[in-house]
């Protein structure tokens, strides 16, 4: 178990946000995509086989699913039922706390947590989009991606101040 310091209080970190913290520092583009089996609007998302079309049409990208406010429930059987969970480029992960009150979790590697279903996009350590509000449309959460692959950067240019 990993403590960290956050706004002077410590907490220790699951075992699910360990794995995500390692990911998210991979050279490739890394989705981060939090949701609930009880979420109507995650589950709309499924029925859509948008997830499934864009898992599949980007076999080099890492996908996490990360369950939370789920009491501890990683979601896999919804995922089974939409041809998510047995993607080789998909790893499914539960965030231990509960569901309502205090202790559910309110951030995760560092960003706030107010709102499911949220998509991160990470390339080399850096959050490249964040999709915090509702159901992804997926020809954006595409474009994203390809965007991803761009090495853009505007570190080192002069300041226009």
């Amino acid at each position: 178990m990993m403590f960290v310091l956050i706004s002077g209080t410590l907490y220790a970190q699951s075992a699910a946000e360990q794995k995500i913290e390692n990911a998210i520092k991979s050279p490739e583009p890394t989705v981060v995509h939090l949701w609930a089996p009880w979420c109507s609007n995650c589950q709309a998302e499924l029925k859509t086989g948008g997830w499934m079309k864009v898992i599949t049409d980007n076999p080099h990208v890492k996908f996490y699913f990360v369950s939370v406010w789920n009491d501890g429930q990683d979601g896999r059987a919804m995922l089974n039922r939409f041809g998510i969970a047995d993607q080789p480029n998909v790893t499914i992960l539960a965030d231990p706390g509960p569901r309502r009150g205090e202790n559910k979790i309110k951030q995760l590697a560092g960003l706030p947590l107010s709102w499911i279903p949220t998509t991160w996009i990470y390339k080399d350590g850096d959050l490249r989009y964040a999709l915090n509000y509702g159901e992804v449309r997926f020809p954006v959460l595409q474009q994203f991606l390809a965007d991803s692959q761009s090495e853009w950067s505007h570190k080192g240019e002069a300041s226009v101040e």
